[in-house]
């Protein structure tokens, strides 16, 4: 090997024997110092002891011990790429929101999709309920679509998502994943049964994240020029098509390759088959929807999409995978409180506590600076903030520019196109029951609408888990909320599960 000294100091041209050029810049410590030896630390002699002066290993150790950040407390094993969003149908009459006027516009995205319960690591074909996030980078700030796989959930209320997360994730004293918690939480919450009938199904165990929908699950609110003002509920439809595993091949994968779905997504990007859905929405006027037959702001029902057609709006296309995991996709921090002129929230509860959240565990996890991460940055758009300082402050920080407000020094003052739209609000102030205590019509309904071998897998699926607790009254709870869905439904689980113990 022949060795030339570049003009840069920090780099070595080599020209092997085989004829090859080859670059190697040299290393260096963070702080920018050479790194003088990368593979045998300063020592006291040939055998030891090694010297606390050999600050190269004690950085280099320092930072090794401090390369995780915590995971996020949910959908913690996920994956996520970049591409471009492009309107197909101009959305004003509906909406002020930039991002969707103009057909023919693109605006650049990102995607994260994950599991809900398992943590970094964990298998990602065993059963779950799937993450589904879209940022969107317009010119007016990030708008963030942060839902799942599902169109609805198993809670309607923002104070038992601790509670339910706990009966997902691992038993106190065995710290393992129970099935026993699992369901006894599901028939105490007649609220989780259409999710849970969704989860059971096929769509439990997609083929991969381009091979699902995804959905914003919550109903939100667009707002015209005009300032008039209607429900959306938004569906990304996979141009791929829906691909499910059977469990069998589910449980296979899981042995063989635990992030399937992560080097799937990977390899069709780099291949050029790249993920793609049609984003379509549902517009309901204001007042239809504040009297519709069930609670639009209840996150555990679905829209009709009879009453309510879905219209198409334009095509969400992953064509970019990440240029480094870490930064582009475990630092990125959506959250459902990233809206933009034009779109609102509702009054749906679930949501109202995600907005609050969502952007707390992100302080959590990353730091009160996690928006000037660059996944998290805005693109185009100016920052103009009084917030000042805090833990790993990396910006300018406002300079010397006033950081306070009101003020005569010519400093930022408020926006008038963020101003949300006006809207009544009454009632009395308590700890109110749901608005819509129906749970049984709508997972009876998605039933009927499965073919008989879709009702096998569900009721197979159910059965084999529920059959396996301990809690007898826990299985007689659950079958009374599926009987009370479709007695069909109900009678086929609880069949089966008596089957299952009589093979015991």
């Amino acid at each position: 090997m022949i060795v030339y000294q570049h003009a840069d100091e920090n780099v070595v041209l080599f020209v092997t024997n085989e004829g090859k050029k080859m670059v190697k810049t040299k290393i260096t410590t963070k702080g920018g110092q050479p790194f003088a030896n990368n593979e045998h630390s300063l020592s006291a002699g040939a055998r030891g002891p090694l010297l606390l002066q050999d600050y190269q290993l004690v950085e280099k150790l320092a930072h090794f011990n401090r390369e995780r950040i915590p995971e996020r407390v949910v959908h913690a094993n996920g994956s996520g790429a970049k591409g471009y969003f492009e309107l197909t149908n101009d959305m004003s009459a509906y909406t002020k929101a930039d991002l969707f006027q103009g057909v023919g516009k693109k605006t650049e995205v990102f995607a994260r999709f994950s599991q809900v319960a398992g943590e970094q690591g964990y298998p990602d074909t065993i059963r779950d309920v799937h993450g589904f996030a879209t940022r969107f980078y317009t010119k007016d700030g990030l708008y963030d679509i942060v839902g799942n796989n599902t169109p609805v959930f198993f809670l309607n209320d923002p104070l038992k998502f601790p509670d339910f997360i706990h009966s997902q994730k691992r038993e106190p004293q065995t710290g393992l994943r129970d099935a026993n918690m699992q369901w006894d939480y599901f028939a105490h919450a007649p609220e989780s049964l259409h999710q849970v009938t969704i989860l059971f199904s096929d769509r439990g165990l997609p083929y991969g994240y381009g091979y699902m929908h995804g959905y914003g699950s919550h109903t939100f609110k667009w707002v015209n020029a005009k300032g008039e003002q209607f429900w959306v509920k938004y569906h990304f439809r996979t141009d791929h098509g829906v691909k499910n595993l059977t469990p069998t091949d589910a449980e296979t994968l899981a042995s063989v390759n635990t992030n399937w779905y992560r080097q799937e997504m990977f390899d069709a990007i780099e291949e050029g088959d790249f993920p793609s859905w049609t984003l379509k929405v549902q517009i309901i006027p204001y007042e239809e929807g504040l009297n519709y037959k069930y609670d639009i702001f209840d996150v555990t029902k679905v829209v009709s999409q009879k009453d309510y057609p879905l219209i198409e709006v334009g095509k969400f296309v992953l064509d970019r995978n990440p240029d480094n995991f870490f930064k582009d996709v475990e630092e990125a921090a959506l959250a459902p409180s990233n809206l933009v002129p034009g779109i609102e929230a509702s009054m749906d509860k679930v949501l109202q506590g995600r907005l609050f959240a969502y952007s707390d565990a992100q302080r959590y996890r990353l730091g009160a600076n996690y928006q000037d991460i660059d996944v998290n940055q805005p693109h185009g758009v100016e920052i103009h903030s009084y917030e000042r300082d805090g833990h790993m402050t990396t910006t300018e920080n406002g300079g010397g520019d006033v950081n306070y407000e009101p003020n005569g020094q010519g400093g930022p003052v408020s926006d008038e196109r963020g101003t949300i739209a006006e809207y009544p609000v009454t009632g009395e102030v308590a700890n109110h029951l749901a608005y819509d205590p129906d749970y049984h019509s709508q997972p009876g309904d998605l039933y009927r609408l499965m073919t008989e071998a879709q009702k096998e897998i569900l009721t197979d699926e159910i059965a084999k888990s529920l059959g396996s607790i301990e809690s007898e009254e826990n299985q007689r709870l659950e079958i009374e909320q599926f009987t009370k869905a479709d007695p069909d439904y109900g009678q086929r689980v609880q069949k089966k599960i008596a089957e299952i113990k009589e093979r015991k």
